[in-house]
């Protein structure tokens, strides 16, 4: 077998010689982390993004989006529950489709979760910065945050998002002390954002305006290539649904992987789903969507145009408080990524060092040192957009690992089936391939630039290293 399509067994994948991650986590836990991860900037900030692009049909682009997540959900959950391991859709697509396509995917998947981190720390910057420049008061006057660092220099007068590093470096200590712990103290925080939300719709609701709708698609349906109408927002918006994947990151570490993976994954899909049709509805009924399309806080903007400034410092104080959840589960999925290519040798094996605690530490601090540095200069639009592109390349590669393993492996155990197979897998694949066409020209060229970089670091080491690693486990 050529070096560039060789294969893990799955076996080796689900059953690892050498220091392990510690089981500590059960289904209330992948729940808790999945909703943590899906619901936050992508509701609290893209919503207007979105709105902006296709219009009240904004609803659309949340069910189209939906669509295609929940089918790369199933996906996950069968594979996740053959593959109990740190790795996500790179361990898969090693065993189904060789090491060649593991490496992008795995390549893509960095780039997926750096930039989300980075893009939800921007997020959560703005909402802080909103938040904190408000308080009444002589002592916050004179601790209110400077333009030059509240934004990168992409904005005028602006130097460094210091906010969006400091954050970074909140949540990094947190998953330091060890993986139950992290995770009990996002199950907290995921209660006080789901809060939030349910309390926008209780106070917006009353001034709900069906003449908001009107006209309900002004920008068209859209189509690949085309930057504006329901498609390129779903594009956008498929930021705010992804994040059940970061559970399937966690198999390793899960006590009954069989249950509580399937249960994680399509239950935290399952309640955002719901939750984020039901806000948008609301927000767009309760004010015109040009009113706040272009904010960096379109939930708490609509409340104070609704008269509720009070309610809108507690939304902003919702999302300061519990933004973090969704960095602290993305961090997390991300150093389980770097883990399971350093074990593998497609990374330098020193990253896959495991702590007294069960934390791997030296991938946690660098990934947290690069997503800082991208926070602290970068614009938010940009790198959700960029997110996206590494994201849709994981999922229509999970997709594809579904229907390969169903072929190749048709007698192997799976504790969980995704129902309708070939529809999903169908469904998951075109929905990527589509919304990468209607993601941004700059955002392709720049997705392709940052793979055509992997791959001449896979020719140029990588491939070589990972032979060394196996014939070292020989």
């Amino acid at each position: 077998m050529a070096f560039w399509n060789r294969r893990r067994p799955i076996d080796t994948i689900a059953h690892r010689e050498g220091p392990a991650l510690k089981p500590t986590l059960s289904w209330p836990h992948l729940i808790a982390l999945g909703v943590g991860a899906i619901v936050g900037t992508g509701i609290l900030t893209l919503i207007g993004v979105g709105a902006g692009l296709a219009g009240p049909a904004v609803l659309i682009s949340f069910g189209l989006a939906g669509l295609v997540c929940a089918c790369a959900a199933l996906a996950y959950a069968e594979l996740a529950t053959m593959m109990p391991a740190a790795g996500s859709a790179y361990a898969y697509s090693y065993a189904a489709l060789g090491e060649l396509i593991a490496w992008i995917v795995g390549w893509s998947l960095i780039l997926e979760y750096s930039l989300v981190v980075s893009a939800v720390a921007v997020g959560w910057s703005g909402y802080f910065v909103g938040f904190w420049n408000g308080l009444d008061g002589a002592a916050f006057e004179a601790l209110r945050i400077p333009a030059a660092l509240a934004a990168g220099p992409h904005v005028e007068g602006g130097l460094v998002n210091l906010p969006a590093i400091l954050i970074i470096a909140v949540v990094t200590g947190l998953l330091l002390l060890g993986t139950r712990e992290s995770a009990t103290i996002n199950a907290i925080l995921v209660v006080i954002k789901v809060a939030a939300l349910v309390g926008f719709i209780a106070l917006a609701l009353p001034s709900f305006d069906a003449a908001n709708f009107t006209p309900f698609m002004p920008n068209g349906f859209g189509a690949p290539f085309v930057q504006t109408g329901v498609m390129a927002a779903a594009a956008i918006i498929f930021f705010a649904f992804y994040g059940f994947d970061a559970i399937s990151t966690a198999a390793e570490e899960t006590k009954r992987p069989e249950r509580d993976l399937p249960i994680g994954i399509v239950g935290a899909m399952l309640v955002c789903t719901a939750l984020y049709m039901v806000v948008a509805a609301v927000a767009i009924g309760a004010r015109p969507v040009a009113s706040f399309a272009e904010s960096t806080e379109p939930l708490a903007l609509i409340l104070r145009d609704l008269g509720q400034d009070t309610a809108a410092k507690w939304l902003g104080a919702s999302a300061v408080i519990a933004l973090p959840t969704v960095l602290l589960a993305f961090l997390f999925g991300q150093s389980r990524i770097f883990l399971g290519m350093a074990r593998d040798g497609l990374l330098p094996t020193g990253l896959a060092r495991i702590s007294n605690r069960g934390v791997p530490v030296v991938v946690t601090v660098f990934t947290a040192i690069v997503v800082s540095i991208l926070a602290g200069v970068m614009r938010l639009d940009e790198l959700a957009s960029l997110a996206n592109a590494g994201t849709l390349a994981a999922f229509a590669a999970v997709g594809v690992c579904l229907m390969v393993l169903r072929r190749t492996e048709p007698n192997r155990a799976r504790l969980f089936r995704a129902p309708l197979a070939p529809l999903v897998a169908l469904i998951c694949v075109v929905g990527c391939v589509i919304f990468f066409f209607s993601l941004r020209t700059s955002t392709q060229l720049w997705f392709l630039v940052w793979n055509a970089a992997g791959l001449l670091i896979y020719f140029a080491w990588a491939a070589w290293n990972s032979r060394l690693a196996r014939e070292g486990r020989a």
